[in-house]
Formats: C-alpha cells, structure tokens, sequence
C-alpha cells in the first residue's frame, strides 16, 4: 500500500487533550482494535523563568540541663555570628542618613533677624533679668577655689603653725574692690544685711580722678561667693555719705547723701538710680545726711535721718515726698546741733544719742513732753566721729552705756546716768574715725584710726591696751567698722575704697558664761578710778 505525500503533513495544532499528559508507553501504544495510531512529533523547547524557593529546615528545640560555667567557647560563636551580621547594618544607616540628609534639605533655613530686632530683644526686659541672673550665677561658680589636696590628718597644719598663732585672733578673709566703682573713692558707710548675713553694703563719696562717673555709689558685697565683683551695684548724683538696709524690708537699701536727699535703691528693679527719692527743699534736709537708720517692729517702722543742719526726720519707707514727722535739735535756745553720729539703745526706738561737731553728745527724744534734746555730755576736744550704744544682750542690762571716737586721738566709755565720761582710751596716735560695740560681747568693742588701725578693746582682761591689733597693708584711714551680726566677722573701710574683712577667733568673739559678771566688776572698778582722780584733781585746785 503506498503512502501519498500529503500523509506525511503534520495535523495543525490543537488544544492538548488530557490524554497528552499520558506516558510515551501509552501514546505508542496500539487502539483497542489493534490498527497502529499515527505517530506524535517531538514538542519544541524553549527557556522558562523558575522561581525558587527556599523552605528553612525546621527548628528543633532540645533542652539539657547542665551546671552554670563560663562558657567561653559559646561566646566566641556568638561574637563571631554577630560579625557575620555587623555588615549588614551600614545599609541601614546610610538608608537612614539619607533619609535625614532630605528632611534637612526640606526644612526651610531659619530666619536672619535683623538690627532692629536684635536690638529689640536686647533691650527687652525678660533679656535683661536673664542676663542679669546667668551672669551672676557663672560668675559665682567661676571664682569658687576648692582645694583639693587639703589633708585632714593634720599633717599640713604642723608646717603652718607658726602662721596660725601670728593671726590667732585676727585674720583677713576678704577684700572687696572695684577698678571702675570704688577706685579713688573713700568709703563712707557699712551695713550687714539683717536677712542674709552675707550681703555688705558699702557706701563711696565721688571720684574726683573720673568727673564724668556718678558722684554716689553704694555696692553690695556678697561673702559667700569667692567673686571679685558686686553683687549691685547702685549709684545717684551725689555722693552718698550713709546707707544701710531697709530693716522688715530685705530688698531696699536706703542711702543718705551730700546734699540732704535720701534715696531708697531696690535690687528687684532692673536700674541702678534710686526707685524713690525725697525732695530738695526746706520740708526735709538741706545739708549732708551722714545718719539712716529703721527702727520699730514688723508692722510699725520708720526711717530715721539726721543730718548736719541739726533736723532729724521720720519717714514712711512707702512715700518720700515729705517726711511723716520733723525737729530740729537745738540745746537751750541756742543754734541747731550739727549732728556727725546717731546711735539708738538696745530696744529702744524714742531716746538716742548724738555726737556733734563741736565734741559734745547729747542725749535727745523723738516724742513726749520734753522732745528734743535732753542732757549735754562733754568731754572730748573734737569732733565725734562715731557714737554706738552697747547691744549685746546677755543676763545683764548695759543698754546704759555707749563709746564714742573723735578727732583728738581718744576713745571715750560713757553711761546715759552721767555726764562725764566713765574712762578714755587713749592708745591711739591718730584720729579715731569710727567704734562699735560686739553685738555678742558685752565688753568687747573696736576702733579704727586715721593710719590704718584696727584695735579689739576686751575690758575685762585690759583698759589700757588693746587685746588685739591689727595694721591694714599701706596704713590708710579707715573710716568705717561694722561688726557681722554674729560677732564673728568685722568688716572695715579705708581711704582707698577698699572693704576688708576681718575674721575673730573664738577666744576673743564668743563670750564666756561670766563675761557679764565680770563686766559689772570691771565698771565698779572704772567708777572708783574715776572717782578717785576727780578728787585728787579737787585737791590740786584747792592747793
């Protein structure tokens, strides 16, 4: 049988049958009826995409149990499997570099302020009390000088113990000076803060050498911080010859000046020139006042001033317009007093005393029948510089007594029930600028001279020579000395405006249990004296 050539053509292509997915051995296979199928072409291959697949092997958790030991082999593997993965993690951070590299890129550029705003902020006042405050803070932490190398076994001490018996009873602990502000000055006034035992007020007279700078200053000084600088610093047009803090008031500071004004400073206020002032006229003073002083309670207080021109005025720290209540002190009719020291006794705000140019005190009263002065004391031969009342309180009243310092060279021991002075100290060989009762020792007081003495008086151990001395570097005048509150500090002035600060040593501040009686003895003592010269002068004269 012939084959025709159209046999040999393949059948078009159709859709494979589910048969096609049979095996070869089925597709060669015979029909049922035995005739031979035609045969199947070879397919064409040709190249497919395969996707793979990794399935991870399953986890099989085996638990042992074992004794707790290092186990360094495990923490190698485990150092080593975290370098495996540690170059990994730079694709990471680049991604999240780059992704803070484009926020940057889309923030918009901050804004330039300009001159008129820079010049805003600065002379805003939120900038200046920011100011104000951050400088002080730094500065305090900046001068602080600890030392570290200090040893407590004591073995530093034995080299210094020659130093520690030279200044046993008086040792310098601070000065305070400023180039611009009390340079060329004198200084005029001191005052303790009665709230922060820290803080030293100090008043200056003007600086001829700097004409174009405020005539009056006053500095607060701040002990507890190692700083150069003041803490404020205050000034007016005229020199200020007085000033002392508002007592019940801790942030006024009350100053007394060369031409009879008294201003009131607060260190809450961002200005350095008074917050009030009283006026210049006749209702008030018209001649330098060289005394400010608080007296009263919480809930009724005055300032009292005194001044030259023999007036003394009460003032309402709330208005100074015009003084709450005026005298002029004037002794048996004759001109007014002109008035160089005030000084009330220990509790009591109606009597004070008075020293005057021409050296006499007197004893006056604010109110009552007999307002005004009282009783003359005479004895010295010049001016009074400095009169102070005695203030230690103790088991024992001495608020009768008060010393007073003058131009002729001598210290004087007074009591309000005689007019005679109960003794005169005369160990000085210049004049005696300032005294001032300790306010812990009953018999204790200090002096300050025109070349640069500070003298400590214990009248019981002597009368005749200080129990303590001390000479400021260069001798100036010291003008001013006030004790600290708590007797254990004094604070003193000289000519070149600066402030120094004196330590007392326990031996000579802190009174003893009998410190008081033996004062009583000491006064007997000085009384018979007295009284034993007066009547070997009676009978020179009557010879």
């Amino acid at each position: 049988m012939g084959i025709t050539p159209d046999a040999a053509v393949a059948p078009p292509p159709m859709t494979p049958a589910p048969k096609s997915a049979e095996t070869p051995s089925e597709t060669g296979s015979q029909d049922y009826d035995g005739a031979v199928g035609p045969r199947r072409v070879t397919p064409k291959l040709g190249m497919a995409k395969v996707t793979q697949v990794d399935f991870p092997p399953r986890e099989t958790v085996s638990y042992t149990k074992e004794t707790q030991t290092p186990a360094p082999a495990q923490a190698k593997e485990e150092e080593e499997e975290e370098e495996e993965i540690a170059p990994a993690q730079p694709v990471v951070e680049n991604q999240t570099e780059t992704l803070y590299q484009k926020e940057v890129e889309e923030e918009a550029p901050p804004h330039e302020l300009t001159e008129e705003e820079k010049l805003q902020i600065l002379h805003s006042e939120e900038f200046a009390n920011f100011f104000d405050q951050s400088t002080r803070i730094i500065e305090r932490a900046l001068s602080e000088h600890v030392d570290i190398l200090f040893d407590y076994s004591g073995r530093d001490l034995e080299d210094k113990e020659g130093e520690i018996q030279a200044g046993a009873k008086l040792s310098l602990n601070r000065q305070f000076m400023d180039e611009r502000w009390s340079k060329h000055r004198v200084v005029t006034c001191l005052d303790w803060s009665p709230l922060y035992p820290e803080l030293l007020v100090a008043s200056y007279n003007n600086n001829e050498e700097a004409p174009h700078e405020p005539d009056g200053v006053a500095l607060v000084w701040n002990m507890k911080y190692k700083k150069a600088t003041p803490e404020y610093v205050f000034h007016c047009q005229s020199a200020v010859m007085s000033a002392a803090f508002a007592k019940f008031h801790p942030n006024v500071v009350v100053g007394g000046t060369y031409s009879g004004q008294i201003v009131l400073w607060d260190n809450r206020s961002n200005k350095r020139t008074p917050v009030q002032r009283t006026p210049l006229s006749a209702a008030a003073h018209t001649h330098p006042v060289y005394c400010v002083n608080v007296v009263g309670t919480q809930n009724a207080h005055n300032l009292i001033s005194i001044s030259t021109d023999g007036k003394i005025c009460s003032w309402s720290l709330d208005m100074l317009s015009q003084p709450q209540d005026s005298m002029e002190l004037v002794f048996k009719q004759s001109k007014a007093v002109a008035v160089t020291s005030m000084s009330f006794p220990f509790g009591d705000v109606n009597n004070f005393v008075v020293g005057s140019e021409d050296g006499s005190v007197y004893m006056s009263c604010r109110h009552g029948s007999k307002a005004g002065i009282s009783e003359m004391f005479e004895g010295h031969h010049g001016p009074i510089t400095g009169i102070h009342c005695h203030t230690a309180a103790g088991p024992l009243d001495f608020s009768h007594l008060f010393v007073t310092s003058s131009f002729d060279w001598t210290v004087k021991l007074w009591s309000t029930k005689n007019n005679k002075p109960l003794y005169s100290f005369e160990d000085n060989s210049d004049y005696v600028y300032d005294v001032m009762w300790s306010p812990t020792h009953p018999a204790l007081f200090a002096c300050v001279d025109g070349i640069g003495h500070l003298d400590l008086w214990n009248l019981n151990n002597d009368t005749e020579v200080p129990t303590a001395s001390v000479v400021v570097e260069g001798s100036p005048a010291l003008n001013r000395v006030r004790w600290a509150h708590t007797g254990r500090e004094i604070a003193v002035g000289d000519s070149d405006g600066r402030v120094l600060v004196y330590e007392v040593k326990e031996q000579i501040a802190v009174p003893r249990n009998d410190e008081w009686t033996r004062f009583v003895c000491t006064l007997a003592e000085i009384n018979e004296n007295r009284d034993d010269a007066e009547e070997l002068a009676a009978q020179r004269l009557a010879a």
